[in-house]
């Protein structure tokens, strides 16, 4: 009997999840399982199934799927449609904006976990989602950071005092943000193309090997630093188009 109650109460659950999302919305997926013709994904924010099927992870030939997933990866995808059961999903339809948007916004909750973890131990992940719901679509480690009183309900007042310190200890350390890109030119001065493009004075630039290199930028604020990452990769693009010479942001 109790059974079936655990089990009526986790279908509703999962029903006004699936309530909540929307087609075209883009969402941060953990990759479960990877199968003959599709990948297997299970959606971070509301515990949802998805999948999908390898002509929405790239377009084209997919020789190495590795490179685009493996099970235990975090991947952002776009929600394609709506089913009973099973969400149909895109990795391909994602745009490198909504990506890093997505990547951000996680990374950004992983800080605020681990500052709030110092304190709330096991009850973190309850009082986000509680932060969550009461703020949405905030930024919330930066709101936690300039309105630390949000968690007095939460918080004994000499833990608040606490998580004061360490938000602002947190705050102090600089910041990086990093972006690889695949850059390649059929041109008989391709070298010399690519290495104009890549000339740049606002980010640290390492090669990877096989046409791949690694952007970095640091910064008192993170969002700063992205800021500035995606000014030096614009250019970067627009000299690349210029130049006739494909550049990918992965």
């Amino acid at each position: 009997m109790s059974s079936n109650k655990k089990n009526d109460s986790d279908s509703s659950f999962l029903e006004n999840r699936q309530n909540e999302i929307k087609e075209q919305d883009v969402v941060l997926c953990t990759v479960n399982l990877i199968d003959k013709a599709n990948v297997l994904v299970t959606l971070d924010e509301s515990g949802l199934k998805g999948n999908i099927i390898f002509s929405e992870v790239s377009p084209g030939r997919i020789r190495n799927m590795r490179e685009f997933v493996s099970v235990g990866k975090k991947i952002v995808c776009k929600i394609l449609r709506k089913r009973d059961d099973l969400l149909e999903l895109s990795l391909r339809r994602v745009s490198a904006k909504e990506r890093d948007e997505i990547m951000d916004y996680y990374k950004r909750e992983r800080v605020l976990s681990s500052i709030l973890k110092t304190v709330l131990h096991d009850k973190t992940t309850e009082v986000i989602e509680k932060l969550k719901k009461d703020n949405f679509s905030e930024d919330l480690l930066e709101k936690v950071r300039t309105q630390p009183e949000i968690l007095k309900e939460y918080v004994t007042a000499q833990q608040l005092e606490q998580l004061k310190k360490n938000l602002t200890e947190k705050q102090e350390k600089e910041k990086e943000v990093q972006k690889k890109i695949f850059i390649k030119s059929d041109s008989e001065s391709g070298i010399n193309l690519i290495k104009e493009i890549l000339q740049t004075n606002e980010a640290n630039i390492s090669y990877l090997g096989s046409g791949q290199f690694l952007l970095r930028v640091k910064g008192k604020e993170y969002k700063q630093a992205n800021n500035q990452l995606d000014k030096v990769l614009a250019i970067m693009k627009e000299k690349a188009k210029t130049h006739k010479v494909q550049l990918e942001i992965k």
